[in-house]
């Protein structure tokens, strides 16, 4: 699965746009560099029922942004993404999809 195919499952199961979850964690103060990432893990599984897959792709994006490593970009694997940039406002308004 793809790290954007990840973002788009969680709004798929939580209702939620990537974004409004890294605003949620943002005013959690949950973006501070010693936030360890159990913590913010066991929120979303708290909260929105996230398994560890899915929370640590959020994690990703709360704690480093939206761009990923070039990597993962057209790599032809398993987790290739179309862009270095991850889309946060939702799958239907993703111009790459």
């Amino acid at each position: 699965m793809s790290f954007q195919a990840y973002l788009d499952k969680i709004e798929e199961k939580t209702g939620l746009t990537p974004r409004v979850l890294v605003d949620q964690a943002k005013a959690k103060g949950y973006d501070a560099k010693d936030v360890k990432s159990g913590v913010i893990c066991d929120w979303l599984k708290a909260d929105y029922d996230l398994g560890r897959g899915h929370a640590m792709a959020l994690v990703h994006v709360i704690k480093n942004g939206v761009t990923i490593s070039d990597k993962h970009v057209n790599s032809g694997g398993t987790h290739s993404d179309p862009s270095n940039t991850l889309w946060l406002d939702g799958k239907a308004t993703n111009p790459l999809q």
